[in-house]
């Protein structure tokens, strides 16, 4: 039987960052599949037109969601506990999103350690299209 090594960050550390594929219209119809969400600018190009956008945009919980990717390699460790987003610019068909994040501290809970964190998704242009806050509790042994 193999044990996990424990994981702890210090204040200030940044996690690796991800840089994903260019954003699909699949993705957003898949993505609006399975969200239920069926605005029609996030698939159809004439509907985001008459909405006044230049193209298609990606729903904004499925960036939320790509920035969450980031805590996928410690789940093992624990969970997201809170998760507060601010959209700041729009996704486009094409767009490269780069995911990451820095550690702003933590304090001991009964539950374990629950670290807070400072994330973000940028565009190829380097543009921030979203940052937020999340709480990871790392379970204690």
């Amino acid at each position: 039987m193999t044990t996990k090594a424990p994981i702890s960050w210090n204040a200030g550390e940044e996690l690796p960052s991800i840089t994903l594929p260019p954003v699909t219209r699949l993705d957003l119809i898949k993505y609006a599949g399975a969200s239920g969400d069926y605005n029609p600018i996030h698939t159809i190009d004439e509907e985001a037109a008459r909405a006044g956008l230049p193209g298609v945009i990606a729903h904004g919980m499925l960036t939320m969601a790509v920035m969450g990717r980031l805590f996928s390699p410690y789940l093992e460790h624990g969970f997201i506990k809170g998760f507060q987003t601010r959209f700041t610019g729009m996704v486009f068909v094409g767009d490269v999103l780069t995911v990451g994040g820095k550690v702003l501290g933590a304090e001991s809970t009964d539950q374990g350690d629950l670290y807070s964190f400072d994330v973000f998704a940028r565009n190829q242009k380097g543009e921030t299209v979203a940052s937020g806050q999340v709480e990871f509790l790392v379970f204690r042994d």
